[in-house]
Formats: C-alpha cells, structure tokens, sequence
C-alpha cells in the first residue's frame, strides 16, 4: 500500500506540473499595467487637454497639481467668439480645456478618480464602452471634439484596462466640469 500512495502522488504531482504547463500565463501583475497604462496616457496626450495649462515662464505647460482634472469649474466661459467665414472654424480657452467649433462648445472631463466629479465610481467596463462607442459610459452623450476618439478605438482592451488603472491611481481632483454647450444656431432656435 504505500509504494501504492507513493505512486499516486507522484502522478498527481506530475499531472499537475503538465497541467501548469498548458495554462495561459498569468496576468500581469498591477505594477505592470499601472505602468503601461502611466505610458499610455503620456503618448496618449490626455494632458494636453484634460490638465488645464496654465502660463509659466517658458510658455504655457500643463498644470500638473491639477492633473487630468478637466475644465475648471470656477473657470465661467462667456459666449464662444462668432468665427469668420472661411476655412478657420474653432477657437479654444487659454486652458486648452474647452473648445468650440460647429458642434458647440466641449469641455474636457474629469479623468481623475474623484467619486462625485471624475471617475471615481467608474468600472474598468465603463471607461472602455465609452472610448469604444464615442458614448459616455458606452450609451449616453456624444464624446465631442476635440477627443479623438477614431483613433482611441484603436487601443486595446489591455490598453484600456491599464489606462483605466492608471487613472484610477493618481490624486481625485474635485472639480466639476461643466455641461456641453450646443451650437450657437441651435441655442437660438430653442430658445
């Protein structure tokens, strides 16, 4: 009996090493995606619309205290300019955090993880139905310009999924940002 004990867990010892060998690989630990997803947004240049710059002596730069926490709130826009006729269309504010063009006016959002202002109480799903159908959260509102959304379609799960982790991990900014302005032309008519 027991070389017989012996036996048996030596061949489930075996069974399982090859069993192990067939897995998928696990997955990427968190510091992995953490960090691609940080790369991600660099190459990305979330900041360069969703940091409100801000005036510094080498130029206007993003603000980093306020990373990725969209157009300021206490920042109150008055009516887009009227653009000339001609091939010029859009103008945007010194924060690079709201823009008008034929579609209105865009404000860029919170990405930060605040719950009641950013993407705090966001799911991984959420985020990634959003970049894939150009909805917020995958069905409601258009994404406006100037998010470029044909070419975030592009990333990955994986990418969106790490891009999602990173924004989950820097400082929540409390700041809400404003609602969309519809075109000039359609604000009249409703009136």
């Amino acid at each position: 009996m027991n070389s017989l004990k012996m036996f048996v867990r030596i061949a489930l010892v075996v069974a399982a090493s090859f069993a192990r060998a067939g897995d998928p690989p696990a997955a990427a630990p968190a510091s992995e995606a953490l960090a691609r997803g940080k790369y991600l947004v660099t190459v990305a240049a979330c900041n360069d619309c969703h940091t409100p710059w801000k005036m510094t002596a080498e130029g206007p730069r993003p603000d980093m205290d306020r990373m990725l926490s969209g157009h300021p709130e206490g920042m109150v826009l008055p009516p887009a300019p009227k653009m000339p006729e001609g091939p010029w269309q859009n103008a945007f504010a010194a924060t690079n955090t709201a823009w008008a063009g034929p579609w209105g006016v865009s404000f860029t959002a919170n990405l930060t993880p605040d719950r009641e202002t950013g993407l705090g109480k966001w799911t991984v799903r959420n985020f990634t139905e959003t970049i894939r159908t150009g909805r917020h959260l995958g069905r409601g509102r258009e994404l406006l310009p100037p998010m470029p959304i044909p070419q975030y379609r592009n990333f990955t799960d994986e990418d969106l999924a790490a891009i999602f982790t990173f924004l989950q991990s820097i400082p929540a900014v409390k700041n809400r940002v404003p609602d969309p302005r519809p075109p000039a032309a359609v604000a009249s008519v409703a009136r």
